[in-house]
């Protein structure tokens, strides 16, 4: 069998360390071919120095001198000519877009562009731009196969099913740290507190984001791109086990679920597998795992920027570039001191209170809207 060959693009970030995991556990089924990264630039030269990729992006231009010195033979780039190279050197397979935030947009459209299959970990492209990235995909030969495990459990259901068949998709959220303690003030929440997930190893801003339930928000808004469902057709269940990750209901009020056990490798390995199934990537569910789920309604009340999310989704394509900007800028605040947990969604139904209806037809719109707003947002914070 002839190996995939695969590009990481956020190499060093939980996607892209758990991709390169799923890599060493079946040798000679991938050949990795180029890595990107932000700043984690000794991760990223053990990277290399495994991997041994032939094109390799950094976020910092200024990383590249000694980064070429350590590895003659590979070819390095930054920036937006990184994230082309990377893709374009040489045919690629499968490319996992692992990169946070708003800065996965540029490589998701070129991934679409270039690629067979594209796992997508990258919630915020489709956010900010999911009009656009819905052409994108149209038009494009590749696959585009979420990675998100509530979206990938939704994939998997939809798969070989009739429109007319379901009347709505569930995703599943586990309520975060927060959801064993309802009593807890919420302007007491520390940053270490927010990270500190109790299902999940992720990144500091989407775990701020699962604290605050603006990742399920945002989750929302990428089941309807990529599923094409109305808003009011994408439940959300609190289900604290993170073992059902989504659901499909049907017509005849019957459903189906995916179950695994929470472990984002199983997702991603079947992105990079497509359309087969790698075996045993992650261990089997017990009967003791599953002994007991629970289910709960989500919260609006208590945890607002859920309500935010699904408000943008009606307003309009400009108000979710807003929605994701603001929070965006919120969560940095958050996490380095300078606003509380609580002000979060206050900051964030500010500048979707000011904002008014633009017209988004182009990725410029997007990013010039974006950037705008980040200006904004940083002006109000010393009102908050």
């Amino acid at each position: 069998m002839n190996s995939r060959t695969l590009a990481v693009l956020g190499s060093t970030g939980t996607i892209g360390t758990y991709t390169l995991e799923i890599v060493d556990k079946y040798p000679g089924q991938f050949r990795v071919v180029s890595l990107s990264c932000g700043k984690n630039i000794d991760k990223l030269i053990s990277q290399i120095q495994k991997y041994q990729p032939k094109v390799v992006s950094v976020e910092k231009i200024e990383a590249i001198s000694d980064l070429k010195k350590q590895f003659p033979a590979v070819q390095f780039f930054s920036g937006k000519e990184g994230i082309s190279a990377c893709l374009e050197t040489e045919p690629v397979d499968v490319a996992i877009v692992g990169v946070v935030g708003f800065a996965g947009l540029e490589p998701t459209k070129q991934a679409l562009r270039h690629c067979k299959i594209v796992g997508l970990a990258n919630k915020e492209s489709l956010v900010v731009a999911g009009t656009l990235l819905q052409k994108e995909i149209e038009n494009s030969k590749a696959v585009c196969v979420p990675v998100d495990s509530e979206h990938n459990a939704v994939y998997q259901v939809l798969m070989g099913r009739q429109r007319e068949e379901i009347s709505s998709i569930v995703l599943t959220a586990s309520g975060g740290p927060l959801l064993k303690h309802p009593e807890m003030p919420l302007e007491d929440v520390t940053p270490a507190f927010a990270v500190a997930h109790p299902n999940w190893k992720m990144g500091p801003k989407i775990s701020v984001d699962s604290a605050t339930m603006m990742n399920k928000g945002l989750e929302v808004i990428e089941a309807h791109f990529l599923f094409k469902f109305p808003e009011p057709q994408i439940e959300v269940w609190v289900h604290p086990q993170s073992i059902v990750h989504g659901a499909v209901w049907f017509k005849d009020n019957s459903c189906i679920a995916q179950l695994t056990k929470p472990d984002m490798k199983s997702s991603i390995g079947y992105a990079m597998k497509y359309p087969e199934r790698p075996e045993r990537v992650i261990p089997k569910l017990t009967f003791k795992e599953m002994a007991k789920l629970e289910f709960y309604e989500p919260d609006y009340k208590r945890f607002p920027c859920l309500r935010l999310a699904r408000e943008a989704l009606l307003a309009g394509p400009s108000y979710l570039v807003v929605l994701n900007a603001a929070n965006e800028v919120a969560v940095e605040l958050f996490l380095n001191g300078k606003i509380r947990f609580s002000e979060i969604p206050i900051f964030i139904e500010k500048q979707l209170r000011f904002h008014e209806t633009v017209s988004i037809t182009s990725f410029e719109d997007v990013i010039s809207l974006d950037q705008r707003t980040r200006d904004k947002s940083l002006e109000t914070t010393s009102r908050l």
